[in-house]
């Protein structure tokens, strides 16, 4: 079974211990997520501060 993760930086939800996106350190401790398909056209994105397609975390500790 995998475990995910998010980066305490930019929310990113991966299975490293550190984010492939900007390189700082993961936390099992996250609540919910989005997953962005669209980063250009998608509202949330760009009120989240996110610039690529993918799977982030709402809320990490």
């Amino acid at each position: 079974m995998k475990i995910l993760k998010a980066c305490k930086h930019c929310s990113f939800i991966t299975e490293e211990d550190v984010c492939p996106l900007c390189g700082n350190q993961t936390s099992k401790e996250w609540q919910g997520y989005v997953i962005i398909i669209d980063h250009t056209k998608s509202e949330i994105a760009k009120r989240m501060g996110i610039n690529v397609n993918g799977k982030f975390a709402l809320k990490v500790r």
